[in-house]
């Protein structure tokens, strides 16, 4: 769009400065090498326009972009709002202040309409010196120098700016005569920027800056509160078609109007929902079955890169994912488009389908759980996001300002406001039980915090009869990636007062009166006394090793003696604790002396339980008694995993340096009773586009699978390589390498290493018996 289009909307001093011309419309798409346009223009007495250097390797090193594979490529301009960036305009003739006029218009890329009431188009006289650019919350423009032909002009996008593509015109304009405009031919993509005070996403701390807005790999924690399980996964938020991917689902599937892609909480609210593909198509489809034809299994995915270029190129959801391919590909977006996000994982998650901010578990007179009647859950783990914002729009609380951290979850759980998505939630207001914040806090705060019970069901005609409750159930070792270091940092104390506390159990009470669910209301009025019981696991056994389950029962009378009866169970789950499948049950008749103790255990051997696992390798005990002549029930439920082995790399001797090739070789150890076969390792990594695979056709009881290939970092700095095993008996195994590179001596002189893409030969596999 040129000025002459956009002079209707520009304010009177600034028409009352540029002399009235009949107005001319310009194509912003049309050709732009030299031509007759050019010609005529050098001809005549207006400056034309010969070319415009976009500063690209200053800019992207000052604005922190400079890893994305579009500015190595040289494919864009990419810069971040609230901070200037350079532009070289070379001109056809000397550039004369006193007889020139230059006007930059910014219009947004893909807006049909673009308005400055939107803030989708503005146009910018620039002013002699750069001192003052202007408010912060304003765009500004000033001339640093001039030369001649050559004119050097900074540019500062507002900390308000919309994320999004943006197309820049350059009019000029020969006073009391004629005009010309020329569009430069590449795209400006104008990101959020965590490094501006003025930017609602500015994040102070430089070490959180690097970790959750510039590292390219992270870890998502897994398995079971009692058995914790990291595994890697490549954010890849630099990677070719990544942001171009980032940027356009905004308006295309998450359908935000460009004049509000600048807001950080809208854009988080659209990215819960356009990351899975319930409501509008968006990028994933979710799939919690065992049945993955069609598509990828979830547990496959190594990262976001691939899924997100898969649906670039295909506008189609990608198949499949669970939780944590979810929040995977949410990290990523929300880091290319400039937000500071991470990954939270938290361990014996609720999923709350009755607002009841309880799990209820309902329970036949056989002591089995009834399904149909159960809707509420309590899955193994689930993921889900954190994005950093301030959140002017909550106001000021008791406990001061909902900035900060805000839990954003794309995983289609339930609906929230007629879309399946969950956020952008203050993690503050969470841990203060205020459930009525926007947006989803009560769901939230039931996932980390919601009390279990177990419910006797006898019929519709029946009344409930509470069998227990559990306080301690939900929400443990809420878990993030440190920032930094390969280590687990737990969050926990940021969602939850502490267990057993004072505070805990009033923020419970003060949650569950603002619930108007009627199982909210009878568990208030219900005082049941717990009855406590021990299950013992032993927490670190090998998938391919037999474990047993002990379930200890004690009379907690001084003087009589009980006769107990029930049943132990064991059952393969998916990690969301549905879907169970009976593995072995053992009943038992206990005599119980006065303060005694007895003991029940259940061996399971692996050819039980192998045939019925999921791919997760996840197990749900449960264990249930009553005792003769009382109305004294028990009834529990624990998580149990068996632990799969971890994908070991060797990488080559000496220094690893950048753009230098090195071997590397990755290997596994069979850990099965049973040979492996169809066997495939997939590797990811920074600077490997699309990721490598080595077919092992089998592998012994006992033996060893290797690949190796040679490998070239594409640039200095941290890297980690990442790596996944399948195959027909054994999947879901992963492994990672995290190591630092080194610059070559040449890139000292010039330190912005450019982001190129690895040549990576592909060598062999082995398989040592």
């Amino acid at each position: 769009m040129s000025y002459w289009n956009y002079r209707n909307y520009t304010p009177s001093w600034i028409q009352r400065w540029w002399p009235q011309s009949p107005p001319r419309r310009v194509n912003p798409f049309r050709s732009t090498r030299p031509g007759p346009d050019i010609e005529n223009a050098a001809n005549s007495a207006v400056l034309g326009v010969l070319r415009v250097d976009l500063c690209q390797e200053d800019n992207h090193n000052e604005h922190h972009t400079s890893h994305f594979y579009a500015a190595a490529a040289k494919e864009a301009l990419i810069v971040r709002r609230g901070e200037p960036f350079r532009l070289r305009i070379h001109f056809n003739r000397d550039y004369s202040p006193s007889k020139d006029a230059i006007n930059f218009v910014f219009s947004v890329a893909d807006d049909k309409n673009p308005r400055p009431g939107h803030g989708t188009l503005t146009a910018l006289v620039p002013h002699d010196g750069i001192d003052d650019l202007g408010d912060t919350l304003d765009w500004g423009a000033g001339i640093e120098t001039h030369e001649g032909t050559l004119l050097t002009v900074l540019i500062k996008p507002p900390s308000t700016c919309p994320v999004t593509e943006w197309r820049l015109d350059i009019d000029t304009k020969l006073l009391g005569d004629g005009s010309r405009s020329y569009p430069v031919p590449l795209p400006i993509y104008v990101l959020f920027n965590p490094w501006c005070p003025e930017d609602q996403v500015y994040l102070e701390d430089r070490e959180q800056r690097k970790e959750y807005v510039m590292h390219d790999t992270t870890l998502i924690w897994r398995g079971s509160y009692n058995r914790l399980r990291p595994s890697v996964w490549k954010i890849g938020q630099f990677e070719r078609h990544v942001l171009e991917c980032s940027l356009n689902v905004l308006g295309t599937v998450g359908r935000i109007p460009p004049a509000y892609r600048g807001d950080p909480v809208r854009v988080a609210r659209a990215l819960s929902a356009l990351v899975n593909s319930v409501d509008d198509d968006g990028v994933l489809l979710g799939n919690w079955s065992e049945d993955f034809s069609g598509g990828v299994a979830p547990t496959k995915w190594t990262g976001s890169p691939e899924i997100l270029q898969q649906f670039h190129k295909t506008q189609k959801s990608v198949k499949f994912a669970q939780c944590w391919n979810f929040s995977g590909v949410l990290a990523t977006i929300a880091r290319s488009l400039g937000i500071p996000a991470r990954i939270v994982t938290c361990y014996s998650s609720a999923h709350d389908t009755q607002a009841s901010l309880t799990v209820d578990v309902f329970i036949d007179a056989n002591n089995k759980k009834l399904d149909a009647e159960t809707t509420d859950s309590i899955w193994n783990y689930h993921v889900w996001n954190e994005l950093w914002m301030q959140r002017p729009d909550l106001g000021v609380g008791q406990h001061g300002a909902y900035d900060g951290w805000q839990v954003v979850d794309a995983t289609p759980q339930e609906a929230s406001d007629n879309m399946y998505r969950v956020g952008p939630a203050s993690v503050l207001a969470v841990k203060h039980g205020e459930i009525l914040r926007p947006f989803d806090g009560g769901f939230v705060f039931a996932e980390v915090n919601a009390d279990k019970l177990y419910w006797r069901y006898n019929g519709p005609s029946q009344p409930l009869k509470l069998l227990r409750k559990d306080t301690l159930a939900i929400g443990h070792l809420i878990s993030t990636k440190a920032v930094l270091r390969w280590d687990r940092e737990d969050i926990t104390d940021s969602y939850k007062h502490a267990e057993r506390s004072e505070e805990e159990r009033s923020t419970m009470l003060k949650a569950l009166k603002q619930s108007r669910h009627a199982f909210s209301r009878y568990y208030l009025n219900d005082n049941f006394n717990e009855v406590e019981f021990d299950m013992e696991l032993k927490d670190d056994i090998k998938i391919g090793e037999n474990f047993s389950v002990v379930l200890k029962v004690t009379n907690k009378s001084a003087e009589k003696s009980h006769l107990a009866t029930g049943q132990v169970n064991c059952d393969a789950v998916l990690y969301t604790g549905v879907g169970a499948m009976e593995v072995k049950s053992i009943g038992f008749e206990l005599e119980l002396e006065p303060k005694a103790s007895e003991y029940v255990r259940m061996e399971v051997i692996f050819e039980e339980y192998f045939e019925k696992l999921s791919s997760q390798a996840a197990f749900q005990i449960s264990a249930s008694a009553r005792v003769k002549d009382t109305d004294y029930e028990y009834y529990a439920q624990d998580d149990f995993r068996v632990r799969k082995p971890d994908i070991k790399f060797q990488m080559g001797e000496g220094s690893i340096v950048s753009r230098k090739e090195i071997d590397v070789i990755v290997r596994l150890v069979n850990p099965l009773p049973i040979p492996l076969h169809k066997g495939l390792f997939t590797v990811e990594g920074p600077g490997i586009e699309q990721p490598l695979k080595f077919k092992i056709t089998e592998i012994p009881v006992g033996g060893t699978a290797a690949a190796t290939f040679k490998y070239v970092p594409p640039y200095a700095g941290r890297g980690t390589l990442l790596a996944k095993f399948t195959s027909k008996e054994l999947d879901d195994v992963d492994g990672y390498k995290h190591y630092e590179i080194e610059p070559r001596p040449e890139d000292l002189l010039q330190p912005n290493g450019s982001h190129r893409s690895s040549n990576i030969i592909r060598r062999r596999t082995d398989v040592i018996a």
